[in-house]
């Protein structure tokens, strides 16, 4: 790992990945962002990220289904999921997969998560 972890963020809010970029450098990482699920599987992040935040809710590709797609590709990326409004179901299922936090959130809380994520 690198000495300042890439964190990759996947959302289709722009405002949320501009203020969580601003956030996670900050907190000491290196932070990348995409507007979805397809544009971060074509990109060259896929091999460098240590750490994906992952909103639960976005248009074409999901989190949820992002993460089993990259689990049937054989990727092990860690993930923290983010949702500021899903489906109980899917919030469920999203935390058998990893940690899931709800928005708005602290700092000291994502930072939590994204360490106890990658130590696993």
């Amino acid at each position: 790992m690198h000495s300042r972890p890439t964190i990759t963020i996947i959302d289709d809010d722009q405002s949320v990945r501009e203020s969580m970029i601003d956030l996670l450098e900050v907190l000491g990482f290196s932070p990348t962002s995409y507007e979805s699920a397809f544009d971060f599987l074509a990109s060259p992040s896929l091999s460098r990220t240590d750490c994906l935040l992952l909103d639960i809710s976005m248009p074409g590709m999901n989190g949820v289904e992002l993460n089993a797609e990259l689990t049937s590709r054989s990727i092990a990326i860690p993930v923290v999921f983010m949702t500021g409004h899903a489906q109980e179901a899917i919030i469920s299922e999203a935390r058998s997969a990893g940690t899931c936090l709800f928005k708005p959130f602290s700092g000291k809380e994502l930072k939590a998560a994204i360490e106890a994520a990658i130590a696993q």
